[in-house]
């Protein structure tokens, strides 16, 4: 791969990416060009464009800078490995894209047929699809879609029925002034345990991104039947837990 070096402003044209970018990538020693005329100015090879290349399917991967000086200059880690890591991301973000197509589309049938699903339901869908995608990271939807294309449709089903049961057992368990302390409640506790580890994989990275999702957005806890009374419950609950 050869061609004539370009300086700073070149290859930031040609990149869309900043010249204070490239400059602050050289500054932390991530991309540093391999040339400099005479007069000082920058130029970067073929080689330092390829290591660009690298950085920038690294970045769209979620890696940290700092993570991607290391896997640059790991011995052995080759520009293959980062385009072949950036394919299977893509692949997983179409699907997931593919997915929410399907979702909208028979929504839209629906709606076209004049049937009971209004706009304002349509709205919500999208506003709780686009929620997700605020709070967890591409490497946890990710994980999360591989869980759920496991499970299949009939067991995501059965989940949901399990806390929409477990919801109302909680909300009669409060109304009748259950203390959080009893076995009841500790039975309670078990189960919301079970379902959250269930969902999450036992990965602690999805759960606070979970219980940071439901912390912020009270039309969600809304929406799916929770509110802060029932999670200060079963934290009374679980933190006698066995």
């Amino acid at each position: 791969m050869r061609s004539a070096p370009l300086k700073v402003g070149d290859l930031a044209r040609q990149t869309g990416l900043s010249v204070r970018t490239l400059h602050y990538y050289e500054e932390i020693g991530l991309l540093s060009p391999s040339h400099r005329t005479a007069s000082g100015h920058r130029m970067y090879s073929a080689g330092d464009i390829a290591r660009l290349q690298q950085i920038k399917s690294l970045r769209e991967l979620g890696f940290s800078l700092e993570q991607i000086s290391a896997c640059l200059d790991e011995e052995g880690f080759s520009p293959l490995q980062t385009i072949e890591l950036h394919l299977s991301r893509l692949r997983e973000q179409i699907a997931l894209e593919q997915k929410l197509c399907a979702r909208l589309e028979g929504l839209a049938r629906v709606l076209r047929a004049g049937e009971d699903v209004s706009v304002e339901q349509l709205l919500q869908t999208i506003e709780v699809m686009t929620m997700i995608e605020k709070y967890y990271t591409p490497e946890q939807l990710a994980e999360l879609k591989q869980r759920a294309d496991a499970l299949g449709p009939e067991k995501i089903r059965e989940a949901e029925g399990a806390w929409k049961t477990l919801f109302e057992d909680v909300k009669a368990a409060m109304a009748a002034g259950t203390d959080p302390k009893s076995e009841a409640a500790r039975a309670l506790a078990k189960r919301w345990r079970e379902l959250v580890e269930a969902f999450t994989g036992k990965n602690p990275g999805i759960e606070r991104s979970l219980n940071e999702m439901y912390r912020n957005e009270p039309g969600l806890r809304s929406q799916v039947g929770l509110d802060p009374a029932m999670c200060e419950f079963i934290a009374k609950a679980a933190g006698k837990a066995s």
